[in-house]
């Protein structure tokens, strides 16, 4: 899946041009706009625990359809409903460890070189959105303001962890199901033609709750930060 979001990430841009070299004259008045989508994002972690910190680059990507559905006679005004995928991961400085039936999470020995450290979610997504464009039927450069909710399923959790120690290499991967599989957040996109950033802050933390490091709630509150492209 991550090859196919990183394609779909990369060419949107490149069918974004091509679009707006499109024959003006074949003008359809009841035009749909952005059904196609694809996006990159930085992921902050929010509400972490004392000693808990976020490193190394964690990023995000997603892609899907999201149906185009205009409430008024010029179209500019829209209610957006769509199905996509998504990646996230999460890198950190902790250790998650795979006891049995139970995952511990603690912070490494000093002596451990940690070279990567992260959770990484697959997930299938649902957009809901609010829209509004200043677009109409043969111009495809127009400001947009698109915000709603994302509701996320998570289809598969892993969590990595590779470090050294006396110059021996040690990994360890393992499905995590501290993951918590029903997650949603606030969206919102803005931007001119091309150029639109995406934010999303999860209203649910990335793992169940209960979950424990040195006795104290981990909590991880999601918040990315990027670029999403649209094409019709």
């Amino acid at each position: 899946m991550r090859i196919c979001l990183l394609v779909l990430v990369f060419s949107i841009p490149i069918c974004l041009a091509a679009q707006t070299e499109q024959d003006s004259t074949s003008v359809d008045k009841r035009y749909l706009e952005d059904q196609f989508y694809a996006g990159i994002t930085y992921n902050f972690m929010l509400s972490l625990p004392d000693d808990v910190s976020q490193r190394n680059f964690s990023y995000g990507l997603q892609s899907g359809f999201i149906k185009d559905i205009p409430l008024n006679a010029d179209r500019n005004i829209g209610l957006g409903l769509g199905l996509g995928l998504g990646l996230n991961t999460y890198y950190t400085n902790i250790r998650a460890i795979d006891i049995g039936d139970d995952i511990q999470y603690q912070l490494p020995l000093e002596d451990l070189d940690v070279k990567r450290s992260k959770i990484e979610t697959h997930l299938v997504e649902m957009p809901f959105e609010f829209r509004w464009r200043n677009s109409n039927a043969s111009e495809y450069n127009f400001w947009r303001i698109y915000a709603g909710l994302k509701l996320s399923y998570v289809i598969n959790a892993r969590s990595k962890f590779v470090a050294d120690l006396n110059d021996e290499s040690f990994k360890g991967s393992f499905n995590n199901t501290d993951v918590r599989k029903l997650q949603y957040g606030i969206t919102f996109n803005f931007g001119y033609h091309n150029f639109n950033m995406h934010v999303y802050y999860g209203l649910t933390g990335l793992l169940n709750d209960g979950v424990t490091i040195n006795d104290e709630e981990f909590k991880i509150k999601p918040l990315r930060i990027g670029f999403i492209f649209y094409i019709l």
